[in-house]
């Protein structure tokens, strides 16, 4: 297997890991974020905000990846 077609499994499959990866973090974190809210209404606004941070970082992680496909993807050759 050369480096052309080693990248062009990697680069779609690393893409979608990391998809599923920020996806289960954005679920776990809106889970904690409204049991807390649940708990203590009078924090809803605290709360809000740091879930909106960590919402942004978890898809920051997809952001990244996909910028990698795009960087990377000039090493592939397509061959006839």
């Amino acid at each position: 297997m050369d480096l052309s077609a080693a990248l062009g499994l990697a680069l779609p499959l690393g893409v979608g890991i990391a998809a599923i990866g920020s996806g289960i973090g954005i679920g776990v974190m809106g889970r904690g974020a409204m049991e807390a809210m649940g708990r203590q209404p009078e924090a809803i606004g605290k709360i809000q905000v740091a879930m909106i941070i960590g919402f942004g970082m978890a898809e920051a992680l997809t952001i990244y990846a996909f910028v990698n496909c795009f960087t990377l993807q000039k090493f592939l050759v397509l061959k006839p």
